[in-house]
């Protein structure tokens, strides 16, 4: 039986730590889908705060660590809740990271 939903994934979006500074810095483009699950991974060596609109903190996340966070679970049929196209992930440094990089994994549904 065929789903009625089906998900797919929008290009991993990724920053160095060369371009991480005490500015939000976008991560990759915009989203060009709504998305519904979104994993964060700081694959650098310093904690990093992120944003959803490049002004405000919304969460740090510690070095080497991943977040996963799925916006459709609280969902209901007739309400659904995501990112809107054309939302971004900023990035800013607490620590100065000397390695790695930073990437966005965003599900949507096709």
């Amino acid at each position: 039986m065929p789903f009625s939903h089906s998900v797919g994934f929008e290009p991993l979006r990724s920053l160095a730590f060369g371009g991480i500074g005490v500015a939000y810095a976008p991560i990759g483009t915009a989203l060009a889908s709504p998305g519904y699950v979104f994993i964060v991974n700081n694959y650098t060596d310093e904690i990093l705060a992120f944003s959803l609109d490049g002004v405000e903190d919304h969460f740090a996340l510690d070095a080497g660590s991943t977040m996963t966070i799925d916006i459709s679970s609280n969902k209901d049929l007739i309400r659904n809740l995501g990112l809107s196209v054309g939302d971004r992930f900023y990035v800013k440094r607490i620590g100065t990271p000397t390695v790695g990089s930073v990437y966005v994994t965003v599900m949507i549904r096709k």
